[in-house]
Parts: structure tokens; C-alpha cells; sequence
């Protein structure tokens, strides 16, 4: 299943500028719906390669939400136009921050969540609540929009100052980097409330020692600033060999993640 998106206008508004977001894919829970993760595609990439992925998982219970970013010229390209989440020169936490581009794209993942049931929801046939967990994860450029939406969920803000609006349970990111890594603790600290949200928000960095696009330098360095930062329950997962791809093994590490910090064991209908 699919529907557009057309711009950030139809959501948050947290830019000057109008992006146009591509296609967004959506695969359904096959189980019971106790958690929503948007899953954000690399640079050059769609939503439907990696819903078709995704939809292969063994996690009925997860309703997985996969995006387009807009085609925008990109600098890396030398400012030919490619589908990325913000505009990037380099592919690490050295890079000049686009956070102009990262709030649209953090606004439009807050607001494909928004959509979602609250994060405690009211069950009519049985009297308790049932915790309903939101997420959100990617890859390379995609899992640097993800980390980007845990500082801003940490922050309680957006990099422009508006209020950041979702609740975020979990975070993952294959191979990629933590943008605005520079500014991230002075932005945190003083805020009790910051704190509390960065060290209780579980995060899975994965990340392989060959990958020659994202080197694994900049995933280690994103880990130790995401650490020193306060988020305490952030944690680098490294696979030897492996290139700027995902293979089963790192899949099902994911699973395992995601299964057990979002409470999914035996949910299965």
C-alpha cells in the first residue's frame, strides 16, 4: 500500500522552504498493531525497496511506514538533483549541517506518526492500558534523519526551536552518522527534562568496519557522542567485512532489538 505525501505544508511546519516528499509505502501488521516504525531509505533510494524488505521480517505486530524524501540538488553530487533527506557535501558528523533540511524531514516523520494511536491507548475489551510505541530507523542518510529525530525528541525541539511533537520509543540506524554531533550536548544540557527523555530513549547503531561510503569511524564517533551526550541507552553494534549494505545477520540483530524493546514477544496475533 501507498499514498503521497506532497510537502511539509501538509504536516509541521518547521521550514521556509516547501519540500515535495515522495511516495510514501506502507506495510501492514500482520499481528496485533502495537508499534509504528517510519523507516527512512538512504541517499538515492525510494520507500518501496526497503518496504519490500521490511514487509519480510518477522515482526507481526509492527506496522512499518516508508517514505520518499524530496529530489533536491545535492552537494556530494556536485548539485546534481538526487531523492535525500537534506542537502549533505560529506557523509559524516565532520559535514556543514543542512538543518533547515533535516527539520522538514524530522517534521514529516513526526508527522506520518502523528497519524498513529497515542502512545497509551484504552483497549475496550480488556480494562488496561496498552502501551502503543512509535519509532523510527533508517539507513546511511536515512539513519542520520532517525538520529536526527532522537535529539530532536531528547530536546523536546526542533533545530529551528518549534516543539517537537512525538514521543519517540526506539531508534536505529545502519550505517550512518549523527548529524549536528557538534552541538548536541551544549543543546541538551540544562534541561532535566532533556535528560530524561536522552537517557531512557533505547537506540541501535549498526554499522560495518568495510563500509567505504559511511566510514565506520563516523558510526563509532556518533556512538561516543550519543553516549556523552546522555543517551545512555545507545549502543554500536559492528560487523566485520561488512560494505555500506545490510545482510540477514544485521536484519535479524534489528529484530531482536526491536522485539524486545518494544515488548513484542509473544504478540503475535
Amino acid at each position: 500500500m501507498s499514498y503521497g505525501s506532497s510537502s511539509i505544508a501538509s504536516g509541521a511546519k518547521t521550514a521556509a522552504r516547501a519540500f515535495d516528499f515522495g511516495r510514501t509505502h506502507v506495510v501492514r501488521p500482520k499481528g496485533r498493531h502495537l508499534a509504528t516504525v517510519v523507516w527512512l531509505h538512504g541517499l538515492g533510494d525510494n520507500g518501496a525497496s526497503w518496504s519490500q524488505l521490511l514487509e519480510t521480517l518477522p515482526l507481526p505486530n509492527i506496522k512499518w511506514i516508508c517514505p520518499t524524501a524530496p529530489t533536491r540538488p545535492v552537494a556530494v553530487f556536485g548539485g546534481f538533483p538526487s531523492t535525500a533527506w537534506f542537502d549533505v557535501g560529506d557523509l559524516s558528523e565532520d559535514g556543514p549541517d543542512d538543518v533547515e533540511g533535516m527539520d522538514a524531514s524530522a517534521a514529516h516523520v513526526a508527522n506520518l506518526l502523528s497519524t498513529e494511536p497515542a502512545d497509551s491507548m484504552f483497549s475496550q475489551t480488556n480494562l488496561f492500558c496498552c502501551a502503543f510505541k512509535l519509532g523510527v530507523g533508517g539507513f546511511s542518510m536515512g539513519a542520520a534523519t532517525a538520529l536526527y529525530s532522537a535529539t530532536c525528541c531528547a530536546h523536546g525541539k526542533y533545530g529551528n526551536g518549534k516543539p517537537y511533537p512525538v514521543n519517540l520509543s526506539v531508534v536505529v540506524g545502519l550505517s550512518g552518522w549523527l548529524p549536528c554531533a557538534r552541538s548536541l550536548k551544549r543543546k541538551l544540557e540544562g534541561s532535566q527534562d532533556a535528560a530524561r527523555r536522552a537517557s531512557s530513549l533505547p537506540i541501535l547503531l549498526c554499522h560495518g568496519n568495510g563500509d567505504e561510503v559511511v566510514l565506520y569511524k563516523h558510526g563509532e564517533k556518533s556512538a561516543q557522542v550519543l553516549k556523552s551526550s546522555g543517551f545512555e541507552n545507545a549502543a554500536l553494534k559492528t560487523y566485520n567485512g561488512l560494505g555500506h549494505y545490510t545482510v540477514p545477520g544485521e536484519m535479524n540483530d534489528v529484530c531482536k532489538f526491536l522485539t524486545t524493546v518494544l515488548g513484542l514477544d509473544g504478540s503475535h496475533s
